[in-house]
């Protein structure tokens, strides 16, 4: 089911102040994918949340979840929360501690009265995705913090929504599980179909859960696309910076072709292949992810974008090592099979894939 959301704003007053929480928002949440606000906290992410879900009361703009219209300002619509048919998991437990682990997940199917056998089948299913198997009777006061997240995860499961609204819904489990209920809620919600809009600020988790992305910065949508678009081809400094590890170059647009933009920068001259608008003379930003830094050992290189300069730090990481490399005054970020060849205090060089340097417009 799709979500619409135009020109939505949220104001807050704290001390006399305006906080502008979300400022004219407009985005399109498709039908049966899995579409994550992504940004760091206070960027407005969870207030949208609570808008789409009825928790909140925007200021003005319009929300529609299918072909509903459940807020609108300029109409004076406002359909309360249990009318507009979602699920929530909220990034606080909110359980029910008089209940057990049964009861609470099995509340919302007794509240639409369905057969007791269709609810412990469904209960038993949602129980096993969230890794509780046999917890059906314990005393929800009884879970540990991370246990009682599962069991409010398996309560918004259980109904199949047509939508789901996640906030942060993972942030109490251990690195592991975390890793592992990521991959399975992805599987289940790609099995049901339900459309979900997912909270976080945790980046891999985004690139891996999400079909799309929205990233968000002072209440404001700055960019949206699929994981890999954001993660590769974002032209903006806040995104790439935001979202995984990023070396920044200042420079000048030397040259323009079809085969890509020539900058010049304090570490010599950079090809970069992907095409700008920018023109000769302009001052640009390159962006070079370290994973896309290629090290040779032997301090030789051949080509383009081949640069030498000393290590300054090294640090192992178990399945790569990251370090510091100083070209000039210039200080970039790389990372390396943990097995090479290379000390702090080397002499080596450095090669850039040009398809791998985007230009950020300054």
């Amino acid at each position: 089911m799709e979500i619409r959301v135009r020109n939505v704003s949220k104001f807050y007053y704290s001390e006399g102040k305006r906080i502008e929480a979300l400022v004219d928002v407009n985005l399109v949440i498709p039908s049966n994918r899995i579409f994550t606000l992504l940004g760091p906290s206070g960027c407005g992410k969870t207030t949208l949340l609570r808008c789409i879900v009825g928790l909140e009361s925007p200021d003005s703009g319009e929300i529609a979840i299918g072909d509903e219209v459940v807020f609108s300002a300029e109409k004076g619509i406002f359909v309360p929360p249990d009318r507009r048919g979602l699920g929530m998991v909220f990034q606080t437990y909110a359980i029910w501690p008089h209940m057990n682990v049964f009861d609470n997940v099995a509340y919302p199917l007794q509240a639409r009265n369905e057969r007791q056998e269709e609810i412990a089948r469904k209960v038993a299913r949602a129980l096993h995705f969230v890794q509780l198997d046999g917890f059906e009777k314990r005393p929800a006061t009884k879970l540990s913090g991370g246990q009682q997240q599962r069991v409010a995860l398996a309560r918004a499961l259980v109904a199949e929504p047509k939508v789901i609204l996640f906030d942060e819904p993972l942030s109490n489990l251990d690195a592991k599980l975390r890793e592992e209920t990521r991959k399975e809620l992805r599987r289940f919600l790609t099995e049901l179909r339900i459309t979900a809009v997912y909270v976080t600020h945790d980046q891999i988790e985004a690139l891996a859960l999400s079909d799309d992305i929205a990233v968000m910065r002072n209440g404001r949508i700055v960019e949206t696309g699929t994981p890999r678009e954001i993660y590769f081809d974002s032209d903006r400094q806040f995104v790439a910076d935001f979202i995984g590890h990023a070396n920044f170059i200042p420079g000048t647009v030397a040259a323009t072709g079809e085969s890509g933009t020539r900058v010049d920068s304090a570490i010599g001259p950079i090809a970069c292949a992907k095409k700008t608008g920018a023109a000769p003379g302009q001052a640009v930003t390159v962006c070079i992810r370290p994973e896309f830094i290629h090290v040779h050992t032997d301090g030789r290189g051949d080509g383009e974008n081949v640069f030498r300069g000393k290590v300054e730090s090294l640090v192992f990481v178990g399945d790569a090592c990251e370090g510091e490399i100083r070209i000039g005054e210039t200080v970039l970020l790389f990372r390396i099979d943990p097995t090479a060849a290379v000390r702090e205090g080397e002499e080596i060089a450095l090669q850039f894939d040009p398809r791998h340097c985007t230009i950020l417009m300054s």
